[in-house]
């Protein structure tokens, strides 16, 4: 059975990063951490592949992009 991780855990992850991060090592970080069959969820989706989640999250924009890649801010982790 997969492991599901919320979202949350995925921005908390990249705020210890403190730094900007492209997509693609964002998800070998996930893979890394969470293992690689992984399932993610948020509150609104289920299910997801850690590229579906970088995907669904940057759409909701709880990213900010530049140059060096994307990065989050604890102000747009949602806290229900």
């Amino acid at each position: 059975m997969s492991n599901s991780v919320h979202g949350h855990q995925v921005m908390e992850l990249m705020l210890t990063l403190g730094k900007a991060i492209s997509k693609e090592d964002l998800k070998l970080l996930m893979h890394e951490k969470f293992g690689e069959n992984a399932c993610y969820h948020t509150c609104s989706a289920n299910e997801m592949t850690a590229e579906e989640l970088i995907a669904f999250l940057e759409k909701k924009g709880k990213f900010t992009e530049s140059e060096q890649g994307i990065e989050t801010a604890a102000d747009r982790i949602c806290n229900h």
